[in-house]
């Protein structure tokens, strides 16, 4: 058991530490969240250093992020680069803090950039309420959701730091002396990155492949076939397998191909339940579907993280509807009910 693992088991925070190729692991604390912190990973090059996922904006992450740079024996001024995995907040949090101490360029995906710029566009609460409808939750349901977790969608939403450099799938990390490559790996969010260092057999995994705990992969207001995209980058993902993982909270560890199948198996496993509870229900909509389902608490118990539940529920919805074991069926009261298929799938 590493450093990292028992003090994950022991809930306590783990130590800043050195990893093969030179890399340092650093936690930098999320206040108020089960997850404890994010793993942010300092990479250094013959010219400075790159910072991937800085973490969540508070006062003691940075006093953390700061800490960490110093037992690598280095200040906010040696960071030339930022590479974000993904865009919510608890990885990207930081950055603009980062990069105003240091002058620092700033990475990610092109499909991240687009998503920040979307929700820039769009009132998340009110694009957040529509979708719900969309989904028939009830006008109740909505109200209450909105009422407790509105706050925390305008701060998952908030303005966050613009890319200089968009690095696409198999694209090398610009910093001198090093060969860190992208790998696309969409699911999570649209333009997730996971980051290879081959020399040192180091993958840093992000959101996409942890060690515990099942990353949220939900359906959004934009559509798509994020579980679609997800089970592909874990395909991709488990070639990987010669790799230590270093995600993006919890532990490192070994054993990528068969966290991956285990991953791929859990999603399969829902998708069956899913086909037999529509059937039971006789016509749901993505709502009665979703509080019919087994969650890791009782539905009644959830609170607002039933958002995440019904995109989820909706995301293998949508998988299975374009695969036909699912279709549409529009009902008299104007709401859309599944039913088994195949039939030809509108769009969502």
């Amino acid at each position: 058991m590493n450093a990292q693992q028992a003090a994950w088991k022991a809930r306590t925070s783990p130590p800043v530490e050195k990893l093969a190729g030179g890399l340092v692991s650093v936690p930098v604390p999320i206040p108020n969240n089960p997850l404890r912190y994010t793993l942010s990973y300092l990479i250094p090059g013959d010219d400075g250093l790159v910072v991937v996922d800085p973490g969540w904006d508070s006062d003691i992450g940075w006093t953390a992020l700061l800490a960490g740079l110093a037992e690598a024996g280095a200040t906010a001024a040696d960071v030339t680069g930022v590479v974000l995995t993904h865009v919510h907040p608890d990885h990207h949090g930081l950055t603009a803090r980062l990069r105003d101490a240091s002058g620092a360029w700033v990475a990610m995906h092109p499909a991240e950039r687009d998503s920040m710029l979307h929700d820039r566009e769009h009132q998340p609460v009110v694009a957040l309420a529509g979708w719900l409808r969309d989904l028939h939750v009830p006008e109740a349901e909505i109200n209450g959701l909105l009422g407790t977790f509105g706050s925390a969608v305008d701060q998952h939403f908030a303005p966050l730091a613009d890319p200089d450099v968009l690095l696409a799938d198999g694209d090398l990390v610009p910093l001198a002396g090093r060969r860190i490559r992208a790998i696309w790996t969409p699911g999570h969010t649209p333009g997730h990155l996971c980051l290879l260092d081959a020399e040192a057999q180091l993958l840093l995994t992000g959101d996409h492949v942890l060690p515990r705990i099942t990353p949220n992969v939900g359906l959004q207001p934009g559509g798509g076939n994020p579980l679609g995209d997800y089970l592909e980058s874990l395909d991709k993902t488990s070639a990987y397998d010669d790799c230590e993982a270093l995600p993006g909270h919890e532990y490192r560890f070994h054993g990528i191909a068969a966290r991956t199948a285990e991953l791929a198996a859990h999603h399969h496993a829902r998708g069956a339940e899913i086909v037999t509870a529509v059937d039971r229900l006789g016509g749901p909509t993505i709502w009665d579907l979703a509080a019919a389902l087994t969650w890791s608490r009782p539905w009644t118990e959830i609170g607002p993280m039933k958002v995440a539940a019904v995109a989820e529920t909706a995301a293998h919805v949508e998988l299975l509807i374009r695969s036909g074991t699912l279709s549409r069926k529009p009902a008299a009261d104007g709401t859309q009910r599944l039913i088994p298929g195949p039939l030809a799938a509108g769009p969502h």
